[in-house]
C-alpha cells in the first residue's frame, strides 16, 4: 500500500472519530433538551417533577449499563462514575434528598434548564471515549 493511501486512511479515520464523538455528544444534549421542552410545556408541577425524575433515572440506567459493558476501559468506567454522580446529585436535588433542598414547584422550569446546562458542562469536563458516548446514546434511545 502506498504512503499516500495510508496517510489518507489515517486522516479519514481521525475525521470520522471526531464526527462520531460530536454526534454522540449531540445525542445526549438533544435528549436533555427534549426533556426540558416537554417539562416546560406542562402545567402540572407533579407531572413536571415526574418527567424530570424519570429522565434522570433513565440517564442513570444508561450509564450503569454502559459501565457494565466489557468494551469499556477502566478509565471510562471512572469517568462514567463521575457522570453518574452528577446525575445522582440532580435526582437528589429534585427530590430534596441527601442534604439538598427540594426544588420548589415554581422553579421546575428553571431546574430543567439548569440540568441541561450542567449536563452539557459535564460532557465537556468528563471526557469519555467515543464508544462509551455512543453506547449511552444507543441505550437512551432503546430505553425511551
Amino acid at each position: 500500500m502506498s504512503l499516500k493511501k495510508v496517510a489518507g486512511i489515517i486522516v479519514m479515520t481521525c475525521f470520522l472519530v471526531h464526527v462520531g464523538h460530536a454526534q454522540a455528544q449531540e445525542g445526549l444534549q438533544t435528549y436533555f433538551s427534549e426533556v426540558a421542552s416537554k417539562v416546560k410545556a406542562m402545567d402540572d408541577p407533579a407531572e413536571k417533577r415526574e418527567v424530570t425524575a424519570k429522565s434522570l433515572q433513565t440517564m442513570a440506567e444508561a450509564v450503569d449499563r454502559v459501565q457494565r459493558s466489557r468494551m469499556i476501559s477502566k478509565e471510562d468506567r471512572a469517568r462514567l462514575e463521575q457522570l453518574k454522580a452528577t446525575v445522582q446529585d440532580k435526582q437528589d436535588e429534585l427530590a430534596g434528598l441527601n442534604g439538598f433542598e427540594r426544588v420548589p414547584d415554581g422553579q421546575l422550569n428553571a431546574f430543567v434548564d439548569y440540568v441541561v446546562q450542567d449536563m452539557e458542562q459535564a460532557e465537556r469536563t468528563i471526557t469519555i471515549s467515543l464508544v462509551a458516548a455512543l453506547l449511552i446514546v444507543i441505550i437512551l434511545i432503546l430505553i425511551v
